[in-house]
């Protein structure tokens, strides 16, 4: 291994250990300060392909690139020293094939120095996952509500209600055995994301699903009140940041419209103080 690589302390098999254990932490970051306050606290932190719609004004996943996913990727790598790094593969960058998705993985891992990757899919995306992870690329899978998927499943609705609950056990079931090592249960009701988790044998990563899964991850931006265009009702806010840098910012308007701003303190002197020139 290049003296140069990336190290972390989680690595994708480490995630997959603590199944049944101490409950997994994570949230999405996508950028190196941001990812330097959370690297102690979780245990992977997720590039998630939200980036086009958090910071970029994107009304959906899928205009987001590959260009996009691996500069916040390499950003965030520079943030952290012991979570696991795991990175979106972004809306038509997988799906054509197995062979499409093993080059664009691979892209992935060694332009950002990840450890794993996640791509949206059940059953039909077991044979994609089973050939990246014989290659080497591990692979977060993601079931339920699948943002990348929404002009198919009508909009951003729970997933797996009566009979369809058996689908998504399948799709778990499905990417489990092609060798994921965890999977994201997106909005998905409570006991069909227990059942989930009772039944396989990598762990669940819930984002409005059970406070029973093996782990949880949320959006940050949403979580601490920066993105504020839509509530989703699984994100609890643990603070309201947005409101107070824009008052900040208010006052910083405010402040250069009165000419009070800079104040002296905050310009230079034609001579540095104690010169004797």
């Amino acid at each position: 291994m290049s003296a140069t690589a990336r190290k972390t302390a989680l690595n994708a098999q480490d995630i997959r250990a603590m199944k049944g254990g101490q409950p997994i932490v994570s949230l999405t970051a996508y950028t190196t300060p941001m990812a330097r306050l959370m690297d102690s606290h979780c245990d992977f932190v997720l590039v998630g392909d939200s980036v086009g719609m958090v910071l970029h004004g994107l009304t959906s996943t899928l205009g987001v690139t590959m260009e996009m996913m691996i500069l916040h990727g390499q950003a965030v790598a520079r943030g952290l020293s012991r979570a696991c790094l795991v990175i979106d593969m972004p809306f038509g960058s997988y799906e054509e094939g197995p062979a499409q998705a093993f080059r664009n993985a691979a892209r992935m891992m060694a332009e950002t120095g990840c450890a794993a990757v996640k791509l949206e899919g059940g059953v039909e995306m077991a044979e994609t996952i089973r050939f990246l992870v014989a290659r080497g690329i591990p692979v977060m899978a993601h079931v339920g509500l699948t943002p990348q998927s929404i002009n198919t499943l009508g909009g951003y609705k729970v997933q797996g209600r009566g009979e369809a609950g058996d689908q998504l056990l399948a799709d778990a079931k499905a990417v489990e055995e092609a060798g994921a090592f965890a999977v994201v249960l997106e909005k998905v009701p409570a006991a069909l994301a227990d059942r989930v988790t009772e039944e396989i044998g990598i762990p669940t990563i819930g984002i409005g699903a059970s406070a029973g899964c093996d782990g949880q991850v949320l959006v940050v931006d949403d979580m601490v009140g920066f993105f504020t265009a839509f509530k989703p009702k699984f994100v609890k806010r643990y603070a309201e940041l947005g409101p107070i840098a824009e008052e900040a910012i208010a006052e910083y308007a405010a402040e250069v419209r009165a000419r009070t701003f800079p104040a002296p303190e905050h310009t230079f002197a034609e001579t540095a103080p104690g010169s004797s020139k």
